[in-house]
């Protein structure tokens, strides 16, 4: 018998330990991507949804319900998967969660002398036959798709479907024949070869490429392959610099939250708070438009891609650091550790004994084109953040004339920095959030209220700025627009159409002669 619950307990590791020490919980994940995942090396576990592991965010779960004892599980299983959703197989462990693939419990139950191996294999032929049933047909589809499942799921029990599960399933769909077993022996050897591969410590850009392809052309009719298909495209993005360049844009500063992090992997008692959702927001736009480009590239749309880097200027590496650039780190914590972090992480690029880059060129070239155009960027970031908490005064001799032009350039360099006003208060407010929540990390108690109070300075001087600027009313536009294409147009052999006063003030004005002396109408 199966237990239903539907909330997720808040100590879900020791609420599942509770219900017995065969207890397994089904459960649907919903897509998530690690905050700071970009430069990650592990390749994902195909077959799995890595919920299971340390650090992993239990909101994606949803559970369906708790079964007992393998056959059950993998029955349960078998009959739910319906190859749209992750379907995550979880046990409590002392240490935590574990995570197993189908396959391992089928493995498991083929060589337990109680199983009875025809009632097991008839329920994998069943789901092998679904799998190719709901995918999308088209010539050889189905069983490609069905075989890539199995591949990622139950490879543990064997690389492609036995003769024992195979046969069956082909006789339920009527296609028995020689050509679609060689069809479903091939596909799963090439799935497996693919998977072997990725594991492998060095991968040139061009195999990436090439194993890209293969799995992008799989993962949507095969969820299991689409975290693996994303972590393909972003290691091909890591040995791009172009690709690399554009992410140094549009990736919002998180060094407050990865400063968290490290500290939480050394200091045990270090609570690491949530990255907030403004930021996870443009984190997780940032990505997307960085795999869009990446993938354009590679799929010979190359127009799509030179549009998306016209989109986004790639900012100059800072020669010299400007004053309110340089208020705003001898201030904010966070700044400081950002420009420390940059400087770390090229002296760590460059070392003579970094032998990851040097068995890479091109990750080594991607590299350093980021922190330069990161560099840039942070320049930028900071310069407009220092220029809104500690506004210059105007200059003594400045012309009058002047003066709203200096001031304007506060909201130019906010929009340099940001792209838009709004994008640029949802990092400030994504930040004081941050900083809010409780417990405080021991190692940065003694400056948190000075880096809230900077920034909610920061943000009031934007919401002011933004509100003194002047903005388009659209729906005025639109109604003049509509307006204008309303006139009749005027028939050439109607005459010169009767002067307004607009026409009448212009031709006083040339009557006069040129406003600008020396210059000739």
């Amino acid at each position: 018998m199966s237990e239903q619950h539907a909330p997720l307990p808040d100590d879900f590791r020791t609420w599942l330990a509770e219900r017995g020490e065969d207890a397994y919980a089904l459960a649907w994940v919903a897509e998530g991507s690690e905050p700071a995942g970009w430069a990650e090396t592990e390749a994902p576990r195909v077959g799995e949804t890595g919920i299971a592991r340390t650090g992993a965010d239990l909101t994606r779960i949803t559970l369906q319900e708790v079964t007992h004892g393998q056959p059950e599980t993998l029955r349960r299983w078998l009959q739910m998967d319906d190859g749209v959703r992750h379907l995550a197989i979880i046990t409590a462990e002392p240490g935590g969660l574990r995570e197993h693939t189908p396959g391992e419990l089928a493995a498991e139950l083929m060589h337990d002398p109680a199983t009875e191996e025809a009632r097991l294999t008839d329920s994998l032929a069943g789901w092998f036959y679904r799998r190719n049933a709901a995918a999308p047909q088209g010539l050889e589809r189905g069983w490609i798709t069905a075989t890539a499942a199995w591949t990622c799921h139950l490879r543990a029990l064997a690389t492609y479907p036995p003769p024992s599960v195979l046969v069956p399933s082909l006789e339920r769909a009527g296609e028995h024949d020689e050509a679609t077993v060689d069809l479903v022996v091939r596909t799963g050897l090439k799935i497996a070869d693919l998977l072997d591969r990725l594991e492998r410590a060095y991968r040139s850009r061009a195999e990436l490429i090439e194993d890209w392809h293969a799995v992008e052309s799989l993962a949507a009719d095969v969820p299991a392959l689409k975290e693996m298909a994303d972590w393909l495209l972003d290691q091909i993005t890591l040995r791009d610099a172009t690709a690399q360049q554009l992410r140094a844009v549009l990736e919002p500063d998180l060094t407050d939250y990865l400063y968290d992090r490290r500290a939480d992997r050394s200091l045990l008692t270090v609570t690491v708070p949530t990255l907030d959702a403004p930021r996870a927001a443009h984190l997780a736009q940032a990505r997307a438009t960085v795999r869009a480009y990446t993938a354009a590239v590679h799929s010979g749309r190359e127009q799509e891609a030179r549009n998306l880097l016209d989109a986004f200027a790639i900012p100059a590496r800072a020669l010299s650091t400007s004053g309110p650039a340089a208020a705003w780190r001898y201030h904010s914590a966070t700044a400081a550790d950002a420009v420390e972090a940059l400087a770390a992480q090229r002296a760590a690029t460059t070392a003579e004994d970094s032998t990851d880059y040097f068995a890479d060129p091109e990750l080594l070239h991607a590299a350093t084109s980021y922190l330069a155009a990161r560099e840039g960027q942070l320049h930028l970031i900071h310069d407009a953040f220092g220029r809104l908490a500690f506004p210059a005064p105007t200059p003594r001799d400045l012309p009058e004339a002047l003066a709203p032009v200096a001031a304007a350039q506060t909201q130019r360099r906010v929009i340099e920095a940001f792209g838009t006003l709004e994008r640029a208060a949802q990092a400030l407010k994504g930040q004081i959030h941050y900083q809010l929540q409780q417990p405080i990390p021991a190692h940065r108690r003694a400056t948190t209220d000075a880096e809230r109070d900077l920034l909610n300075r920061a943000l009031g001087a934007l919401e002011h700025t933004a509100a003194a600027a002047v903005s388009f009313d659209e729906e005025d536009i639109r109604a003049r627009l509509r307006e204008a294409m309303a006139r009749p147009i005027t028939p050439a052999a109607a005459g010169p159409a009767t002067p307004t006063g607009h026409d009448e003030a212009h031709a006083q004005a040339l009557a006069v002669g040129p406003a600008t002396p020396g210059v000739d109408r």
